[in-house]
């Protein structure tokens, strides 16, 4: 070996060590950092257990049509699978659950969970909503997306027409699709993988 190739090789493995020693000196100091980005972006302002909804990205489970309006969004999950089913007005959960209970019994137990946007604390703009338990909070008749018509607010606010999740099932399901959209026959009936 010459005296030319063994200084070069001498050098690279140098410049080498050197590059690696900046590397990992530089994922160090930069590890933490990642993972307070990541621990921010994990879960945001979602209750614990939901999974996030990606306004305008997402799609209803019963309708197929884009969940834009953050005061009438709903989400149900659970199952074998813990599945997250998404909604863009409880009307279309009401319209949905109605055959989907029949290939996931688990949506008719109390271990199923559900939230539901506030209507009073959202906004069409707002980057994400406050969310109420659909079986405690009242709804009262608002123009919502899918044309049932029924907003979602706490107890305490709903005032004296406000009607509980059990009578608004029965009203949306009594009035069947007469003047909401029409929904795919089968859309999001089997729970998902």
């Amino acid at each position: 070996m010459n005296k030319y190739c063994h200084d070069h090789n001498h050098s690279h493995d140098r410049t080498r060590r050197e590059f690696f020693s900046r590397a990992g000196v530089g994922a160090l100091l930069l590890t933490p950092l990642a993972g307070l980005l990541a621990a921010c972006g994990k879960n945001g302002d979602w209750p614990d257990g939901m999974a996030a909804i990606h306004w305008d990205r997402d799609t209803c489970t019963g309708c197929g049509m884009v969940i834009s309006d953050r005061r009438f969004a709903m989400e149900v999950r659970g199952g074998p699978n813990d599945a997250a089913f998404k909604f863009d007005d409880i009307g279309c959960f009401f319209v949905w659950r109605k055959q989907a209970v029949i290939e996931n019994p688990w949506l008719a137990t109390a271990a199923a969970r559900l939230w539901v946007a506030d209507a009073s604390a959202a906004s069409t703009a707002a980057p994400t909503a406050r969310w109420l338990d659909p079986r405690a909070a009242r709804y009262a008749e608002q123009s919502s997306p899918m044309g049932y018509n029924l907003a979602a607010l706490p107890a305490d606010q709903a005032g004296a027409a406000g009607i509980d999740f059990e009578e608004a099932a029965r009203r949306v399901l009594a009035r069947g699709m007469s003047g909401a959209h029409e929904m795919p026959a089968a859309h999001g009936m089997k729970e998902m993988q």
